[in-house]
């Protein structure tokens, strides 16, 4: 038995979906704790590609249920087209269960994000405009409307009648936008209500009690550590917690219950939206990466910013989520560089800095200090084992995880399950993977 978490170990979009799938086989529960359709996830089977938002990687797996914890956010719309799209493929929804404290993002939601942002202007923090901020707002506020609220008609109303008037001063006066009436939202969320009653539950005890069972559970957040509404770079975040800690709270269990948490981290890095990021590559290496690596958001389809590898980055995430392990992927997306650089510290002000400033503002004017590395200029699609992969490959990886002082357990080198290397199974295998057990330098000390 053991009770797992992935995460995000850089901005998000690290191919946590990938790693959630491919470690989903092995569990029987797996929990979404936070965000909501601003995330996404892309998972290749069979040469089919799935799209999940706010559904679990794990209900690809017919024996595998899937909880989407009361952390989370949850667009009642978005979700049922999710559901829609799952059933034209022929995967079964039956072992969905959602969280009747979830709260619920509302068409007042979406045009209060979308207006706030244009507001902005050159001030933009790079919203996904999906209405994730402002529903967390409402929750934060306790004014929010939860999954369990859908479930009483009449509450609703009540509770709908006083809200959407509020929201409307806001619409109106603030944003000259035009008010919504309270019948029409009642309306349609209440069919939304019908449609998703048989799948929520009281997800807190559901997980519980799994773990009482001692079965494989697997916690999996969206976004990633430098996203963290209190540990990222703020304000250039997202409105709740993907790190590790996270997940206890998203998902309403104890921090004792959990056995190791797994970071997700690229060979390089990406970033969607706005805010500082040292490492960026703006010239035709920038764009290189991107077109390799295919780098369009799932949600948003927005380019990504690429960059080289930042180990400030990684041991920020070791220490902030109490990593025993990463995942790296993509690898592959570096196979035909003649050299490759990795950020080991910053100049800031003339001094060498190995921590993550606090300010914002602070770390945007940090310039990255690199050492460069030898390219192996050859595919590893095929690879299939580390005794496949060049030499100089495994130099960098090796060199990878002496920086993030934490072992690799995964290496993905590709968009399908089968182009993975796993080198220590993380849910079966020990607390303490090493990728390279005749190598010290992958040994924690």
């Amino acid at each position: 038995m053991a009770n797992v978490i992935v995460i995000g170990a850089q901005w998000g979009d690290e191919g946590k979906g990938k790693i959630t799938d491919l470690l989903s086989k092995s569990a029987d529960l797996v929990v979404r704790y936070q965000g909501g359709v601003n995330a996404g996830h892309t998972v290749v089977v069979d040469d089919q590609t799935f799209k999940l938002h706010l559904i679990p990687s794990g209900i690809l797996y017919p024996k595998t249920e899937c909880v989407i914890g009361g952390g989370t956010v949850i667009d009642p719309k978005e979700l049922i087209g999710e559901l829609d799209q799952l059933k034209a493929l022929n995967i079964s929804a039956d072992k969905l269960y959602i969280s009747e404290t979830a709260h619920v993002t509302m068409p007042y939601h979406r045009l209060i994000d979308q207006a706030a942002e244009e507001r902005r202007g050159s001030k933009k923090i790079g919203t996904t405009r999906r209405g994730i901020g402002p529903t967390y707002a409402d929750k934060s506020e306790r004014t929010g409307i939860r999954m369990v609220d859908l479930m009483d008609l009449d509450a609703l109303r009540e509770q709908l009648e006083w809200t959407v008037n509020h929201k409307n001063v806001v619409l109106e006066k603030l944003y000259d936008l035009a008010p919504l009436k309270a019948s029409d939202v009642v309306d349609e969320y209440t069919a939304y209500a019908e449609r998703l009653r048989p799948h929520i539950i009281d997800s807190s005890l559901h997980i519980y009690k799994a773990i009482q069972q001692r079965k494989n559970v697997l916690f999996e957040g969206a976004q990633g550590t430098l996203l963290d509404l209190d540990h990222g770079t703020y304000p250039y975040v997202t409105s709740s917690n993907p790190v590790a800690g996270g997940a206890c709270i998203g998902s309403g269990i104890g921090p004792t219950v959990i056995d190791r948490v797994i970071g997700v981290a690229k060979a390089y890095t990406t970033r969607v939206g706005e805010g500082p990021f040292p490492t960026e590559l703006f010239g035709d290496m920038g764009e290189r990466l991107c077109e390799i690596g295919a780098e369009f958001g799932t949600t948003t389809g927005r380019r990504r910013r690429c960059g080289w590898f930042d180990a400030v980055v990684g041991r920020y995430a070791v220490r902030i989520n109490g990593l025993d392990c990463l995942a790296i992927t993509k690898l592959d997306v570096l196979d035909s560089l003649d050299e490759i650089k990795v950020c080991v510290a910053y100049d800031l002000d003339g001094e060498r800095c190995r921590e993550l400033p606090g300010s914002a503002r602070r770390f945007g004017q940090c310039r990255p200090i690199y050492e460069t590395l030898p390219g192996w200029n050859q595919s590893t699609a095929d690879c299939r084992s580390l005794a496949d992969l060049p030499q100089q490959a495994l130099d960098y990886l090796e060199f990878l995880a002496q920086l993030m002082e934490v072992p690799i357990a995964i290496v993905s080198l590709g968009a399908s399950r089968a182009q993975t290397i796993i080198v220590e199974d993380p849910i079966h295998g020990p607390k303490r993977a090493l990728l390279h057990e005749d190598s010290s330098a992958f040994k924690v000390a």
